[in-house]
């Protein structure tokens, strides 16, 4: 279905949920300039909550998270993310609206229902949140019976399931052991709360996984009727993420067998009535995201593929980042220094970037390509883009003309490493990433 050209993937490259990424991130952005960036939000914004606890830690996983087993740290981080949603909510301008709030983590669902609710309680009090989309991510293990009325209770509508694979043998390899049927009792609690988006995450490249174990997941996913699928290739960098240690690299699949998964659950999904979005996110044609998708609204941030179009992301919570048009600003790590500053009434930015004019417009040319397959270049190419781009143009691609950069079908898989030409951050960078696919 594709053409394989191997030298072409062999650099690793960012996902490009932000430009400039957080590679690029420093010291320089701090308290002051998260300050000024607040008071000069206009309009509706997005709100992004992360709760970085988990009940078990997974060995493939690279989020911001600890184990949720000691009550009283628990609990004293989520009396400074109240804190927080205060000190922010009271810093925006008057007439600002909130159209979404998303939950990540770690597992939302590490909290206990009851800590949930006073969550969504504090931010539409504080907030003036009214009819916003309301959306969370969540670990079918710990989805207990009393989630089923609180995330009714709510209002969630969108939720997505850390699933990864069906495959026990797999589980078992990357230390998420999680039983058909907690998956199966999820989806269906998911359904009866009323939510009527359900993303299923799964990955392929693991260690020692075959074509055939990825068909058996895609089958099941399909048959559940996941509205969104997110397909996502394992990034295996334990020189980054100590608890990767634990996976056996040596039974990783390689480049080609990786590019061949990728290409299968492709086909697999679009054949099954999936409309792709990006290279690797699916959605079911009456799903939003789909129809952003077809519409040419898809947008790119923090949260990965999403149709929400505010400009305006702020991040609670320790580590989360907030994106502003002339600014990216992430917030304290530790979630010990987190509850310190909180404690003491102080914003908690600690690094980010700040966006030149230059960065913002490579920025929607590295969205637009990642999320409509075409780009259009008001001045021209950047210097030095020509040249890098010649590899994929010679190749089929990529085409440039008239102004404009398109990716046609058989460049799709090679998007997020066309879209590193326009990174001038990424040709001497020494920094690793993903792989490409």
């Amino acid at each position: 279905m594709w053409p394989y050209y191997p030298d072409l993937l062999a650099k690793p490259v960012p996902r490009y949920t932000s430009y400039p990424t957080a590679a690029e991130f420093d010291a320089s952005v701090g308290a002051e300039r998260f300050a000024a960036a607040l008071q000069n939000v206009r309009g509706e914004i997005s709100l992004y909550v992360h709760i970085p606890f988990c009940e078990k830690i997974c060995w493939y996983c690279g989020c911001n998270t600890s184990v949720a087993n000691r009550q009283e740290r628990m609990a004293s981080y989520l009396e400074a993310l109240d804190s927080e949603i205060s000190l922010v909510a009271s810093h925006l301008p008057p007439g600002v609206r909130v159209g979404s709030v998303a939950f990540g983590g770690g597992s939302p669902n590490a909290i206990s229902p009851t800590d949930f609710v006073r969550l969504v309680s504090s931010l539409t009090a504080h907030f003036g949140v009214i009819d916003a989309r309301w959306s969370v991510e969540l670990d079918p293990r710990g989805l207990t019976p009393a989630w089923e009325s609180v995330l009714a209770a709510v209002g969630v509508t969108r939720a997505s399931m850390g699933v990864q694979t069906f495959a026990p043998h797999l589980q078992y390899a990357i230390g998420r052991v999680q039983p058909e049927e907690e998956i199966v009792r999820g989806t269906e609690l998911l359904r009866r709360a009323g939510v009527t988006s359900l993303n299923f995450d799964l990955m392929y490249g693991l260690p020692g996984q075959a074509i055939a174990d990825l068909e058996a997941s895609l089958q099941r996913t399909v048959a559940l009727g996941a509205n969104r699928i997110a397909l996502f290739g394992y990034a295996h960098v334990p020189h980054l993420i100590a608890r990767q240690r634990k996976i056996d690299d040596a039974r990783l699949p390689g480049q080609t067998e990786r590019f061949a998964m990728a290409a299968f659950g492709h086909r697999y999904l679009t054949d099954a009535g999936y409309v792709p979005v990006g290279f690797d996110h699916f959605a079911l044609p009456g799903d939003p995201l789909a129809q952003a998708t077809c519409a040419g609204h898809l947008r790119r941030n923090f949260q990965g593929f999403t149709e929400d179009r505010a400009q305006v992301l702020i991040g609670l919570g320790a580590s989360a980042i907030s994106s502003f048009p002339e600014l990216l600003a992430q917030n304290e790590k530790n979630t010990g220094r987190y509850r310190m500053m909180l404690s003491r009434n102080r914003f908690t930015a600690s690094l980010g970037v700040a966006r030149s004019a230059e960065d913002q417009a490579i920025g929607t040319i590295i969205e637009h390509l990642l999320c409509q397959g075409s780009a259009r270049t008001e001045r021209g190419l950047p210097p030095g883009v020509t040249e890098r781009l010649q590899p994929f143009v010679a190749r089929g691609l990529v085409q440039i003309e008239d102004g404009w950069v398109h990716i046609p079908p058989a460049g799709l898989p090679y998007a997020r490493s066309i879209a590193a030409q326009f990174d001038p951050h990424r040709q001497h960078a020494p920094r690793r990433f993903s792989s490409a696919v």
